[in-house]
């Protein structure tokens, strides 16, 4: 089992893509549980391991029980990262390399490209994303649950403020295909970390493995965070970067959640 933060994103992709196929484990052994965590808009020097001010206790102690790959990157910008992730092909041939994909744009990743979930699904696993999607919503065949998810939830678009999840003043968040209209005041990246311990405490291993994609909000604006999470960074001139410095410790502690509901589970 493997968390792995957004500088490391290809190598999860790399475990996954073979573990399906039956590449990099041998015949008739046991396959493992993948957990995929994606942070959204995280800087290089904005992990502890890396000597940033920002402490990440948790994301340091994955880097240094694993492998980490300095000079692997992803796209700048949301959609084409996410398309790359989940298609294996560079964003130039989905043609999504252009930027983001806006709400009132009828755009979406390609059906003609058979996706990381939809090839794991058929080498025995079940499939949940909890998070943001950013890949297109215009008609249904576009939504997460069609393109190889078991389960949905989360933002199908980027920029919603944490804590109403709505952007421009309309209500982007989904359980599966539902708005769920009940989580008005509750912090985004609690909320995805309370989901996907949800989705970890309701597997059934006799049923096969588990795929995870975690995508979160963090650390994308607008920023906004509960203070506890400043108040240790108050040396920290910047408002904007301190606010910064809290939601990435913040997330850190939902990374740390998450595992700790692995271990708990029996999963790790």
């Amino acid at each position: 089992m493997m968390t792995i933060p957004g500088s490391t994103i290809y190598l999860t992709l790399t475990l996954a893509a073979y573990s399906a196929s039956g590449f990099l484990f041998e015949p008739g052994s046991p396959k493992p549980n993948i957990v995929f965590i994606l942070a959204d808009d995280y800087g290089y020097h904005d992990v502890g391991y890396h000597g940033s001010r920002i402490r990440t206790p948790n994301i340091d102690r994955l880097a240094g029980q694993g492998v980490k790959l300095e000079n692997y990157y992803v796209q700048p910008i949301c959609t084409p990262t996410r398309s790359q992730l989940l298609t294996g092909r560079y964003q130039i041939h989905t043609g999504l390399q252009h930027g983001i994909i806006q709400h009132h744009q009828p755009n979406g990743m390609g059906l003609q490209f058979p996706t990381l979930p939809h090839t794991l699904k058929q080498g025995g696993y079940s499939s949940h994303m909890v998070g943001k999607w950013h890949l297109g919503f215009y008609k249904s065949a576009y939504l997460p649950n069609n393109r190889g998810f078991d389960s949905f939830y989360g933002f199908l678009i980027g920029d919603e403020t944490y804590s109403t999840h709505k952007k421009e003043n309309h209500l982007d968040l989904r359980d599966n295909l539902v708005p769920d209209r009940n989580q008005t005041g509750v912090y985004s990246t609690h909320l995805f970390t309370h989901k996907a311990i949800d989705v970890i405490n309701n597997h059934d291993p006799t049923q096969g493995p588990m795929f995870l994609y975690l995508p979160y909000q963090s650390v994308h604006s607008p920023l906004e965070v509960p203070d506890r999470y400043t108040r240790q960074y108050q040396d920290i001139a910047d408002i904007d970067r301190r606010n910064y410095a809290g939601m990435v410790t913040c997330m850190d502690e939902g990374v740390g959640n998450v595992t700790e509901a692995l271990k708990k589970a029996g999963l790790w």
